[in-house]
């Protein structure tokens, strides 16, 4: 528009910066709607398991400006790395997504945003996340940058497994090792158990998320355990979210979690097993985003039944 302008003599100034304005307003919005960042409950379950890790190992009887500071710079990475993870996802199922009602009209399976500017996006998110990385302790950084071939591989297992879901549950929730780490600078077995439970939390509610394209996946060929227990779901959910319970349980005596823990526990548990389950329905689509996104409160439940554990 400018250069026609130019061409003929008859630049505008006004009208090529209203022009450019409304250009790069179109792009923002367009990589908003590329990292989902209108739709926080993707980072905010990204977030959650690094709080509990981090509140798991931190000594609330020093200074708290470490643990406040550490808790930002999480929740800045969680968002970052949602947001890069959302992009190659994209790019990766571009050609699934064209054939999914709900998918349809993303920027990169539309062609609205070309593979090359989503490859760009996403290599600064990358960039960005590695600057807040460093400012945590060196095992930290080492297994952080470990975890990444997980992070970006992840939507390649709908193509061969049935348990993709299972796979997102190991990466998603790597973060809970971390927040760890980034105060003890070690492992042990304590966060290795509430690993293990968070990760059956993730295979519940991402396999309750499933149910909303699982017509159209199965038309296109893609697994997932929505598909494999389509026919035993609640009896899968029950299942993996006592698996959950369990760890809580056990992880909180081996901190040595005092009875506060254990009487609040009750909260995150009754929102679980008479809220989730008692309410699915998996040909109902509206009602399993719902409670999808219901586990953000889940996470924020666990994370100050942590805090009442640690502290009171």
């Amino acid at each position: 528009y400018c250069i026609i302008y130019i061409h003929t003599n008859q630049f505008d100034y006004q009208s090529c910066l209203c022009y450019l304005q409304v250009n790069f307003m179109n792009q923002f919005n367009l990589f908003v709607e590329l990292t989902r960042l209108k739709k926080p409950i993707g980072y905010m379950l990204l977030f959650w398991p690094c709080s509990w890790g981090l509140t798991l190992a931190y000594d609330f009887s020093n200074n708290l400006d470490k643990y406040f500071l550490y808790l930002f710079l999480f929740f800045l990475g969680s968002i970052l790395m949602r947001s890069a993870g959302c992009i190659v996802n994209d790019i990766f199922d571009r050609k699934f997504d064209k054939k999914v009602f709900r998918t349809k009209d993303r920027p990169i399976a539309s062609g609205k945003i070309s593979i090359y500017l989503g490859l760009f996006y996403s290599g600064i998110l990358c960039l960005v996340a590695l600057l807040v990385l460093i400012n945590f302790n060196s095992i930290t950084i080492i297994l952080a940058l470990g975890s990444m071939p997980l992070a970006f591989s992840y939507p390649l297992m709908k193509r061969y497994t049935y348990w993709p879901q299972l796979f997102l549950g190991i990466t998603f929730n790597y973060g809970l090792i971390l927040g760890w780490t980034s105060i003890t600078e070690q492992l042990n077995i304590i966060p290795i158990i509430f690993y293990l439970g968070a990760i059956f939390w993730t295979l519940g509610y991402d396999t309750i998320y499933g149910y909303q394209d699982i017509k159209d996946d199965e038309i296109i060929g893609l697994k997932s355990t929505s598909i494999k227990f389509k026919e035993t779901a609640k009896s899968f959910l029950i299942v993996c979210y006592l698996i959950l319970t369990f760890s809580l349980i056990i992880g909180g005596y081996m901190v040595n979690f005092n009875l506060f823990y254990y009487l609040f526990l009750i909260v995150p548990l009754i929102h679980l097993f008479l809220y989730q389950i008692k309410i699915f329905e998996s040909n109902n689509p509206n009602r399993c985003l719902k409670i999808f996104k219901s586990n953000n409160y889940f996470g924020l439940i666990v994370f100050v039944n942590i805090l009442i554990g640690k502290i009171l």
